[in-house]
């Protein structure tokens, strides 16, 4: 039995005004769909404009770790939620799993998964919550690579920056199926249906200075 535990609120901004049946709350999804990417986008307002930015981010539980710079303004304007109020965003996460290929143009669309999270970001400032979330970030990419490298010196940790949001204001969407032809359309002599967008990775390749007696990892081999 599902629970309010289980599940986010819905809000008017988590609520889509298209597709609703499409929108899901429930937090294992939402959180299935996070821990498959690394890479999210970031929107936010600055100097009366929109922004968003592609960067990498992780999930540890219910909050988000954002990766960036100490020298970004945006960054450098979420503040650790003391001494300044933090920065409103817009963090989305999508996954293309195939495309939807009908008789007619317009009725084109992607099998797709996504995740939509509004709220506060504040500059993590705390050392040791810190080096947790730049683990979680190395992890996030290539999980066990945070145990097999080394960790940031007290010069690199000085240039990173990390914010931190929580997952509060968050829903999920997503389409799957095939294509939704008009009844008169179907009788058309073009092809339709789906066509699945499967990601996956390349043999590594060592780096040219690598002592051949270093094995590729089992976390590599894995992936």
């Amino acid at each position: 039995m599902t629970t309010a535990a289980d599940t986010y609120t819905p809000t008017d901004r988590t609520v889509p005004t298209r597709s609703r049946e499409r929108a899901s709350y429930d937090k294992a999804l939402v959180h299935s769909i996070l821990d498959e990417a690394y890479i999210c986008h970031l929107g936010f307002v600055r100097d009366g404009a929109p922004v968003v930015l592609p960067t990498l981010f992780a999930r540890v539980g219910d909050r988000l770790y954002v990766h960036g710079s100490t020298g970004s303004r945006p960054l450098r304007a979420t503040g650790d939620g003391v001494a300044t109020p933090g920065l409103p965003v817009c963090l989305t996460v999508t996954h293309v799993d195939g495309l939807v290929l009908a008789r007619s143009a317009f009725h084109h669309s992607l099998n797709y998964r996504s995740v939509v999270a509004h709220g506060t970001a504040h500059q993590v400032t705390d050392p040791e919550e810190l080096r947790t979330a730049l683990d979680a970030l190395v992890d996030q990419v290539v999980p066990g690579r945070s145990a097999d490298s080394r960790p940031a010196n007290t010069k690199e940790l000085a240039a990173t920056a990390v914010i931190r949001l929580d997952l509060d204001e968050v829903s999920a969407k997503v389409r799957t199926g095939g294509p939704n032809d008009d009844p008169e359309d179907r009788s058309l002599p073009h092809w339709s249906g789906v066509v699945p967008v499967r990601g996956g990775y390349g043999t590594p390749v060592p780096a040219d200075d690598l002592d051949p007696a270093v094995a590729v990892p089992d976390y590599l081999t894995a992936l």
